[in-house]
């Protein structure tokens, strides 16, 4: 039953009080006019609860802005939201595309940094001579810059529950090569601050390949700020490299923007409930009495917590980011022995919630559940 300005509210009764849902939530479909957004299309999330957001088809079905009764919860780039058109695939071309955003996919060939792998899927019988065995990986893959098909958006009624979806399906192949699909749904409901991400990948191939998912989601100003915390379970922390062991001891914690703060990656061992569920978060204390966002997902098919933190002036941002590898890229990944495989006709779901801790009540809940 939503919730809307301060009153429990069943279908009967909304639907007296508006002519069309569209009076308090929805989606609505739109696109880009100018600029390297031109043509990029925008589904707008409205849930009425205070939380907007913005659905990208063309990119990946990724989630670019959102905010919560106006406060922006995500940072976004100086790039803008550029089409996909002007994707650079090579070394590090990626970041000329990256807008940030709540949610940016990485894979689902590869995540990470570039790197060279020597052990790819053999080239069947007559594939041409110039394919080479070993694959050169960009940074952190094609996904987010894959343009969706089959994209549906809709609100509809579930008993007295309003519900707010959108979904697509986004595709990475070549011929002789990969064929691995994502479906993405995304849904919300009328009144509440929250989002339920379900994607299925899918090897439609016939081949065994190498599959890695990192869920890139990016917490901004005012959420982040030096009064702002991570919580996460203690379950240890271990540096990406001499620069983050640097920054290990005020890994959970910010400073204020700097020109000459390195970027710094941590793995966080976060451990999972009863229910298999882990949960990692970001709380501002300072703002509106306590405001954050808290992210819920499945350890099983999830079992790696990356944060991002750069407090560099203009990229001044924390990056949370479930992921089934690490970000060193796939040869590193192979050579660990932690690449993950999805195998011909196999579906691999996963499900992440990302819901907005409203008050000091919510974000000490939140807290405690995250850090038992």
């Amino acid at each position: 039953m939503p919730r809307l300005y301060g009153a429990d509210l069943s279908r009967r009764d909304l639907c007296q009080l508006v002519g069309d849902m569209s009076q308090v939530a929805g989606v609505s479909r739109m696109e880009y006019a100018e600029g390297p957004e031109r043509g990029v299309e925008v589904l707008r999330f409205r849930t009425g609860s205070g939380l907007d957001f913005d659905v990208l088809p063309g990119r990946g079905m990724d989630i670019a802005n959102a905010s919560y009764h106006g406060r922006p919860l995500a940072w976004m780039s100086a790039n803008g939201i550029p089409h996909s058109a002007y994707y650079e695939p090579e070394g590090l071309g990626w970041l000329r595309g990256f807008f940030g955003g709540l949610l940016t996919t990485c894979g689902m060939l590869t995540a990470g940094g570039p790197s060279e792998d020597p052990e790819a899927a053999p080239m069947p019988a007559g594939a041409p001579t110039e394919v080479p065995g070993t694959v050169r990986l960009g940074l952190h893959g094609r996904v987010n810059q894959t343009p969706a098909r089959g994209v549906s958006a809709d609100g509809y009624w579930d008993g007295d529950d309003y519900l707010l979806c959108a979904q697509g399906r986004v595709r990475e192949s070549i011929i002789f090569g990969e064929n691995v699909e994502l479906l993405r749904r995304i849904q919300a409901t009328a009144g509440e601050p929250t989002i339920r991400i379900v994607d299925e990948v899918t090897n439609r191939g016939h081949q065994t390949m190498p599959h890695m998912m990192l869920y890139h989601m990016n917490i901004g100003w005012p959420v982040v700020a030096p009064a702002s915390r991570v919580v996460v379970s203690a379950g240890g922390t271990e540096p990406r490299d001499a620069v983050a062991a640097a920054g290990l001891a005020a890994c959970r914690g910010f400073e204020r923007p700097s020109t000459e703060f390195p970027e710094q990656v941590f793995y966080h061992q976060a451990e999972p409930d009863a229910r298999g569920l882990c949960q990692v978060g970001i709380i501002n204390p300072a703002l509106d009495g306590g405001l954050g966002v808290g992210i819920t997902y499945r350890a099983a098919e999830l079992d790696q917590l990356v944060q991002w933190k750069s407090m560099a002036a203009g990229t001044y941002v924390c990056g949370l980011e479930p992921a089934n590898c690490r970000v060193g890229g796939r040869a590193d990944e192979r050579a660990a022995g932690r690449l993950k495989f999805i195998e011909p006709g196999q579906t691999i779901t996963y499900v992440l919630t990302i819901a907005v801790l409203d008050g000091e009540a919510a974000c000490a809940a939140f807290a405690l559940s995250a850090e038992r």
